[in-house]
This record gives structure tokens, C-alpha cells and sequence, in this order.
């Protein structure tokens, strides 16, 4: 074999290995429940229609709901902005369903910022900052869990995960296998450039 041949065949399995390793901790930190007492409890915003979540976001919220309830922080902390003719940004609308759950609104702070998982960590590390706060529990999606995490640290909060078990993204495994996939490469592509992917052309966060 020549060297232009094994020079390629070299980076195919650096790159094999990337994604793969990468690929693996994606699954391996969507299993983990980091659950533990902190500032606060951040929820990552999803689509919301005229301020009622959509089943992917209430899943969130929910989940964000037994954390407090199990006193894991004094705080929660609904995250996202809102797209052209919204009324409401998810932030907002996240905040309306956990009052009208029983959360205390002095409990619930409403960052309505960001149309990407970074813009909205980055909001919320902002945030945090100005209130004297910094340790959270990020909730998301399952698969989404590392990338968030990630970006969370990045932008200078101390982050650990606690993923949703319920709501469409894991409800089979052909949705759970697919969305792995995205975060793979969603994930590589954040180390590679410290970007968001573009959420209008791929429908990732």
C-alpha cells in the first residue's frame, strides 16, 4: 500500500474513532442521572405554541418540577427565546406551566433568550453571574444531555445532567438511535468550531 493510501485509510480511522468515542458518551451520559443539591435547575427551552409547551418541552418541565419538589434547588430556570409572530418565547411559556403546577413564581425566573442551546446557556450563565449563583442541573432530552453540558461548563456555569425519561425523543429505539446520531455530530461540530449547528436547517438546538 502506498503512503497517499495509508495516509487516508489513517484519517478514516481517526475519524472512525472520534465519532465513535463520541458517539459513545453521548449514550453513556444520556444514561446518568447527576441529581444532586444546586443553584438551580435550568430547563433548555423547545417549541412552544401560543405559551402551551409542546410534548417535547412539557416532558422537560415536568421532570424540572420533581427536581424541586425533591428539593434539589431553590430555583428553577426556563431558558429560550421566541421565533418571528411568537407571542410568547419558551422561556416564558415554560414559566407559565410551572406556576400553574404549583411552583411558586418567585421560584421560577424566566431567561428568554436564545434561539440555540449556546445563545441560551450563555444567557443563563449571564444570569446567574448578576444573581451571585454558578451550580445547576441541566434538563434536556436524554441524547442532548452532553452537548448541553458541555456548552453549560463553557460558558462558565458548574453543570451536571439530569435528562428527561419520558416525552417523544425516547419513546423507541429507532428515535433514540436517530437522535444520537444528530448529537454526534452536533456535538463534534461545537469542539470543532465552538458553534451552534444551524437550527433552521438541521432542527437541532
Amino acid at each position: 500500500m502506498r503512503w497517499p493510501a495509508r495516509l487516508l485509510l489513517g484519517g478514516l480511522l481517526v475519524v472512525a474513532i472520534i465519532l465513535g468515542g463520541t458517539a459513545f458518551r453521548v449514550w453513556q451520559t444520556a444514561r446518568v442521572d447527576g441529581d444532586r443539591s444546586v443553584d438551580a435547575v435550568v430547563v433548555l427551552g423547545a417549541a412552544q405554541y401560543d405559551g402551551d409547551p409542546s410534548p417535547v418541552f412539557a416532558a422537560r418541565l415536568r421532570h424540572a418540577h420533581t427536581l424541586f419538589q425533591e428539593g434539589l434547588a431553590p430555583r428553577i430556570v426556563t431558558v429560550g427565546g421566541n421565533r418571528a409572530g411568537d407571542e410568547y418565547t419558551e422561556a416564558e411559556a415554560g414559566r407559565r406551566y410551572l406556576i400553574e403546577r404549583g411552583v411558586p413564581r418567585e421560584a421560577v425566573v424566566a431567561v428568554g433568550e436564545g434561539a440555540d442551546t449556546l445563545a441560551s446557556l450563555q444567557a443563563v450563565a449571564a444570569r446567574a453571574e448578576r444573581d451571585g449563583w454558578n451550580t445547576a442541573l441541566i434538563v434536556s432530552d436524554p441524547w442532548h444531555s452532553l452537548r448541553a453540558r458541555t456548552m453549560a461548563q463553557d460558558s462558565g456555569l458548574t453543570a451536571w445532567t439530569s435528562p428527561t425519561r419520558s416525552g417523544p425523543v425516547v419513546q423507541t429505539r429507532e428515535t433514540q438511535a436517530r437522535y444520537i446520531f444528530r448529537e454526534t455530530g452536533a456535538l463534534v461540530y461545537y469542539r470543532l468550531t465552538h458553534a451552534s449547528i444551524d437550527t433552521e436547517t438541521t432542527g437541532l438546538r
